[in-house]
């Protein structure tokens, strides 16, 4: 049986209910609609901040030394930069002045800058002036020391084997050599073989440089005397020590003393603490030729100075005095410099010692 159309009222009723219906319906589709959009799109991103970072370049504006006359300007110098870095690219600009021939001061005549240095630490502004020296060709410190000991070493050996050239071949075959000729040369020799063995293994040399003609002049110097004591002492007509066997033996045994006390020093001066605050003066070990350390501040000097000393007495040749003797003033030239730097640096422990010898020195 159909059922009968309602009343007018409830007609009505009807239709407004499903208005409201249709409206909330409406609603919660446009509501999902904007929660997908929302998800799909995210969270909003955030612009990122610029980050500003100065960076101060400095310029370093390189003048003559002499004239004052401005060579270059090194730009884009950064606050890390070393003065052998500035070196390096003032060669670029300057192709004959490599680094090691550049020596650089803040003031004319001054002090010249180490290369370690920091730039940052030498800049007032950012424009740092800097003076410029050539310092001349300049040679390592290994080939410095090689050089200088092996012309005695090959030069004595010369003198030694009584070249043709040198001495009357007659007169050598006639005058037989004394003992003390074979062992000078032995004790000579391996002088300057310690010297050479101790600057390949043992002295911690810089990687600095010195100028050409410091190593021309030492090798005049230690070629020249060698020349003049290899001389006298392997001459045909050269005469023995007036004490004899005795003079000898006793001069030979010091001598061999001192080279091996001059050895155990460098060795404990190579093996020396430098870690900055840490760093302290070698003390004595148990080996008797390190105790020296508690008398003088430079051992290995006196014991240079005894080894010439006890070879001038054993071939008593004035030549070997003479070459003593200017050892001896330069040595002690070198002590009294290096006993100022370890009063600076070790002044409880250097303070009573002498330089080189108790008591003169």
């Amino acid at each position: 049986r159909r059922q009968k159309p309602s009343s007018p009222e409830q007609k009505s009723d009807l239709e407004a209910h499903g208005g409201a219906l249709s409206m909330s319906h409406n609603d919660s589709r446009s509501s999902l609609s904007f929660s997908q959009l929302m998800l799909s799109a995210g969270k909003p991103k955030a612009t990122p901040a610029l980050k500003h970072s100065k960076i101060t370049y400095f310029e370093v504006e390189i003048l003559d030394g002499q004239s004052k006359k401005p060579i270059c300007i090194v730009d884009k110098v950064s606050p890390t930069s070393t003065l052998l870095d500035v070196k390096q690219k003032f060669h670029k600009e300057c192709p004959q002045w490599y680094p090691s021939r550049v020596g650089l001061q803040l003031e004319r005549n001054g002090p010249y800058l180490k290369d370690a240095i920091n730039i940052q630490s030498l800049a007032v502004s950012s424009i740092i002036t800097l003076y410029f020296t050539d310092l001349g060709q300049q040679v390592g410190w290994t080939t410095f020391f090689l050089t200088e000991y092996t012309g005695p070493l090959v030069i004595y050996l010369l003198f030694y084997i009584r070249l043709s050239s040198i001495y009357d071949q007659r007169e050598s075959r006639k005058n037989l050599r004394h003992p003390v000729v074979h062992l000078a040369c032995f004790c000579h020799c391996l002088h300057y073989t310690r010297h050479l063995l101790e600057t390949l293994f043992v002295h911690k040399l810089s990687g600095g440089h010195t100028p050409l003609k410091n190593m021309i002049k030492g090798c005049a110097f230690y070629w020249g005397f060698t020349s003049w004591i290899a001389y006298y002492i392997n001459h045909p007509r050269y005469t023995p020590p007036s004490l004899g066997h005795r003079q000898v033996s006793l001069s030979a045994l010091t001598f061999m003393m001192c080279e091996a006390g001059n050895h155990f020093i460098n060795v404990a001066l190579a093996h020396q603490n430098h870690s900055g605050s840490q760093a302290c003066f070698p003390s004595p070990t148990y080996n008797p030729f390190t105790w020296l350390f508690l008398l003088v501040s430079c051992p290995n000097y006196t014991y240079e100075v005894g080894s010439w000393i006890s070879f001038t007495v054993m071939t008593q040749t004035l030549p070997v005095g003479i070459f003593a003797f200017l050892m001896i003033i330069q040595m002690s030239l070198w002590a009294q410099k290096k006993h100022r730097v370890y009063l600076k640096r070790f002044y409880p422990e250097v303070r009573r010692k002498a330089a080189i010898i108790p008591i003169i020195f």
